[in-house]
């Protein structure tokens, strides 16, 4: 089984709201359209990015359908699905699957601190509700309060459908870890870098490409940076990185919440309307038009720094 579809650039969508705050198909297509004509190689759809924990189950659902519809099979689509309960993730993947994505994603169950063998059965029923569908694990141990062990991945690989690993730890040593554990088990996985600010960190340590939310508003420079690696440039990539590090440095400083200020700068970058955030996420307050204006403007620079 050849996994290089899943190889590349993956921006994690974005939930994208119509003016009442509800789920907008339209907005969503817009937003599809624009990062496949910058040449990214999949997207990652209804994880952290896509405020999944403040969206219902069928919210959810119509995301996934709109970026379906838009993508017409163009590039990868990997559905995050897992909630905080078995019954409705199993519904997302049973829906994910009916719809063709490529694979479906889960972060474990959050707040009560559960024995390994309690979210093993979690992801394990999960995969099973799309057993046609390739399935990967998402590592946000800071996020999710729970961690990917080598145990609990040894035991995730008994399963044939899991073919990988989206890693968010900041430790980029876990990515080498959990491809060593995979070929102790003589098995081909494939490793996504999760934080932005070292993809090319990631990148050489061993992982296969990155799922990121930053991905989404400057994405042609992350498919130059991945250019760059994959050509053994590794002094250029290193610029290139420093450069984007400085637009999510700039990103991070509103007071609104970043994915706010990422919809903002999409706004004035490319003409989309995205809405804003889900409450209890933050919307920018006065004085962050100002700081979306330079993430634009540093974005833009690099752009024309870096594009040919």
């Amino acid at each position: 089984m050849s996994l290089d579809k899943y190889k590349g650039i993956f921006p994690a969508f974005y939930a994208c709201y119509d003016d009442n705050g509800n789920v907008s198909a339209e907005r969503t297509k817009q937003l599809v359209e624009f990062l496949i004509e910058k040449g990214v190689n999949g997207l990652y759809v209804g994880g952290s990015s896509g405020e999944c924990i403040y969206l219902s189950v069928e919210e959810r659902k119509q995301t996934l359908e709109a970026v379906m519809e838009a993508a017409k099979g163009r590039i990868a689509i990997i559905a995050h699905v897992a909630c905080n309960n078995t019954k409705d993730s199993c519904e997302l993947a049973r829906h994910a699957e009916s719809l063709g994505v490529d694979a479906i994603a889960t972060i474990p169950p959050i707040y009560f601190r559960l024995p390994e063998k309690a979210i093993a059965k979690y992801w394990n029923d999960i995969s099973a509700a799309a057993p046609n569908t390739d399935y990967i694990i998402y590592n946000i141990p800071q996020l999710a309060g729970v961690a990917l062990t080598l145990s609990l991945f040894d035991e995730m690989l008994k399963n044939p459908r899991v073919i990988g690993v989206k890693n968010s730890s900041m430790p980029i040593q876990d990515i080498q870890m959990f491809r060593r554990q995979a070929k102790l088990n003589n098995k081909e996985v494939v490793i996504f870098n999760g934080p932005d600010e070292q993809f090319v960190g990631g990148r050489l340590i061993g992982a296969d490409g990155g799922i990121g939310g930053t991905y989404a508003v400057m994405p042609e420079l992350f498919v130059k940076l991945d250019q760059l690696l994959k050509a053994g440039d590794f002094e250029n990539a290193g610029k290139l990185q420093d450069d984007i590090d400085e637009v999510i440095y700039t990103m991070c400083s509103t007071k609104g919440n970043m994915y706010a200020t990422a919809k903002a700068a999409l706004k004035k970058r490319a003409g989309l309307e995205l809405g804003g955030v889900r409450a209890p996420l933050l919307n920018l307050e006065d004085g962050d038009e100002v700081i979306v204006d330079k993430v634009v403007s540093l974005v833009e620079t690099a752009v024309k720094n870096w594009i040919a």
